[in-house]
């Protein structure tokens, strides 16, 4: 049985452009089980839609902290 879709929001440190929101929305959205990806530059965060089945939260952490930038917890 697949799960409902989850909403995971967090705060990402070290964007100063829209590059950077760019580069996290192209690490996370690689990620199996993404449906959406929302990053916001103003508010240094981001929203995601995803599957918990399929992806856990460290994974999305650790795909922003590949790509540069580091998610506080």
């Amino acid at each position: 049985m697949a799960a409902a879709p989850t909403t995971l929001e967090f705060r990402i440190e070290g964007m100063d452009c829209g590059s950077c929101v760019s580069d996290v929305e192209t690490a996370v959205r690689g990620l199996p089980g993404i449906e959406d990806v929302k990053v916001s530059l103003a508010d240094s965060n981001a929203t995601v839609r995803m599957d918990p089945n399929l992806v856990s939260k460290e994974a999305i952490f650790e795909a922003v902290e590949d790509a540069g930038f580091d998610v506080p917890r």
